[in-house]
């Protein structure tokens, strides 16, 4: 079973076979989460932004790039005010 000591900064490296398995590279992020025991589960957030899509719901009807850059320049000329 792989450990790992914290440093005085409250830092650790996690072992390389923990790394490969969870898919964590340079800068990957992790969440800490805490549960109801007393125990911490400990998340990486690999997820593409890809894994987004169809996320935000939209019911109206289409809108077309145009009136999409008409949209963007009014709320940041309102932004400027």
């Amino acid at each position: 079973m792989p450990i790992a000591t914290v440093t005085s900064k409250g830092q650790i490296t996690i072992p390389a076979e923990v790394r490969d398995a969870l898919n964590i590279r340079t800068g990957t992020r992790v969440q800490f989460l805490p549960k109801s025991d007393g125990t911490w589960d400990f998340i990486p957030l690999t997820a593409s932004v890809m894994d987004l899509a169809g996320f935000i719901k939209w019911d109206g009807p289409p809108v077309t790039l145009e009136e999409m850059d008409a949209a963007i320049a009014e709320g940041a000329a309102e932004t400027m005010l």
